[in-house]
């Protein structure tokens, strides 16, 4: 068995070992004024208590977090999960930088995308007309409304939610049907990865173990 070396960073504000909220807090404190990004990010970032609040109020403040595009289910990562991609901009002091959150609700009534039915570019166009043509976010933009894919959230609202934002306003009406359905090697394709990843973490523990009980032998 491999024991793996599991790397540490002792130079985050907020210590986690959730490799989501470690990685956007990389991406954010690295960026210098000014500098921008985008970061896909599964559901959980957006609503997990704790240290999940408060890295989200920190990038927040630090940045200006104008944008969340909501991706259709099982875009990135595994078949089922939901992402987004936030997009943000470094402040140029470390407080108050985002008063407004838009968010683009682009997985509500959306098909289920897979082999059958592709993902491509034309399936974003609204969302880069609403989005404008300024990457800073500082195109004229239009909240529209409640039936409407593309709302914009004030920071005091946010605030009220506990800096919640996992945020959804669309009814979405579940029109799966069998013919929609993943297909069957790729369900199977799922199973198989989701085990050797289990039975890897499972080695590595027992490495982890079997090293504690060396040192301890060694010691009497």
């Amino acid at each position: 068995m491999v024991n793996r070396i599991l790397a540490t960073r002792d130079d985050f504000t907020f210590v986690t070992g959730n490799k989501q909220l470690a990685f956007l807090q990389h991406i954010y404190r690295a960026l210098k004024p000014g500098g921008r990004a985008g970061v896909v990010l599964p559901d959980n970032f957006l609503f997990e208590d704790g240290t999940g609040t408060r890295i989200r109020a920190d990038l927040m403040d630090k940045c200006n977090l104008h944008t969340i595009l909501r991706l259709p289910t099982g875009i990135f990562y595994a078949q089922g999960v939901k992402t987004n991609v936030l997009f943000f901009t470094r402040g140029r002091t470390d407080t108050g930088n985002t008063r407004h959150v838009w968010v683009y609700d682009l997985r509500s009534n959306m098909p289920a995308f897979g082999k059958r039915t592709p993902l491509t570019h034309e399936h974003f166009q609204a969302f880069e007309k609403c989005y404008g043509r300024k990457s800073d976010c500082t195109s004229k933009r239009t909240d529209q409304g409640a039936e409407g894919r593309f709302r914009c959230f004030d920071r005091a609202a946010i605030d009220e939610r506990g800096d919640n934002l996992d945020i959804s306003w669309l009814k979405d009406d579940d029109k799966a049907g069998p013919d929609e359905l993943p297909e069957p090697e790729e369900i199977a394709s799922l199973i198989r990865e989701r085990l050797s990843t289990a039975l890897e973490e499972m080695d590595a523990l027992v490495g982890i173990l079997e090293g504690d009980n060396n040192e301890l032998g060694d010691d009497t």
